[in-house]
């Protein structure tokens, strides 16, 4: 396992909240080319829902609904996400919301982890800007004196 683990590419999550509980299975088809392309592998795929007493609890993609198209990952599951880190992604929710919890891997990335690794060099740190702040800072540079810096 030590093997698979080194030949793997960064691995990121992400939890996508639904309001009101409605998922429709629009962007759904991106999820899977990406998938399909070889650029992303899902390792797990969980969906909670909290309730209004702020209970968190595992909805079945079964329960998702046939049309959601959901059922293409039934099973995926890798074992990496326990009951503290679904816990913890419940607590970002509005009560009455479900979320879907995603674990993939960064499969496009592989290649270059591992040249890095082999190189000894190794990830020391990461993060992801959200797009309000991106947006904010995009629009704080083209106010400033000068306006926007362009690349020559």
């Amino acid at each position: 396992m030590q093997q698979d683990i080194e030949d793997m590419g960064p691995v990121d999550y992400l939890v996508v909240e639904f309001p009101g509980s409605r998922m429709t299975g629009e962007g759904l088809p991106l999820l899977v080319d990406l998938v399909e392309r070889g650029v992303i592998r899902i390792l797990d795929l969980v969906f909670v829902r909290k309730d209004t007493d702020g209970s968190v609890m595992v909805v079945e993609l079964r329960e998702m609904g046939e049309e959601t198209g959901l059922t293409v990952f039934e099973g995926a599951s890798s074992g990496l996400l326990d009951q503290g880190d679904l816990d913890e992604a419940g607590a970002a929710l509005q009560p009455g919301n479900s979320a879907a919890v995603v674990v993939y891997e960064n499969v496009w990335a592989a290649p270059l982890a591992r040249a890095l690794r082999r190189g000894g060099a190794q990830m020391v740190a990461g993060g992801r800007i959200p797009a309000d702040a991106l947006l904010a800072s995009l629009d704080a540079v083209e106010a400033a004196p000068g306006g926007a810096v362009t690349a020559p």
